[in-house]
């Protein structure tokens, strides 16, 4: 089982908000800049890494039950939208690495997106 915190530690992220979510197991990951597909294809207790950086990228994935979000390549964060995020104990992460690096370094750790096993 692996849990936000051993996430944040793989990734050497920064915790911007919801904190008490560290203990929370983490299901199934993904990456992705739309908000599109961020609706179609989450599930709850997913975390997806993008470069999204917009309050609209917290509502979306409040609609769609994620676990939390990771900005990735220590973008620029909309004070709004951490405020945002904030506000609605939502788990936010920032990590400095790059979508590839980060995406591998997590699926090394065993931990898969929703389509595995889809083929």
């Amino acid at each position: 089982m692996i849990i936000v915190r051993d996430i944040v530690a793989m990734l050497d992220a920064e915790v911007l908000s919801g904190e008490d979510k560290l203990g929370e197991e983490v299901k199934s990951v993904g990456a992705s800049d739309m908000i599109s597909d961020m609706l179609a294809l989450s599930k709850p207790g997913m975390i997806i890494l993008t470069g999204y950086t917009y309050p609209q990228v917290i509502r979306t994935a409040l609609v769609t039950d994620l676990l939390g979000l990771i900005v990735v390549r220590g973008k620029n964060i909309a004070p709004e939208t951490i405020a945002f995020a904030r506000a609605n104990n939502f788990l936010l992460l920032r990590t400095r690495g790059y979508l590839y690096s980060s995406c591998g370094k997590i699926y090394a750790s065993g931990l898969r997106g929703s389509d595995d096993g889809k083929s």
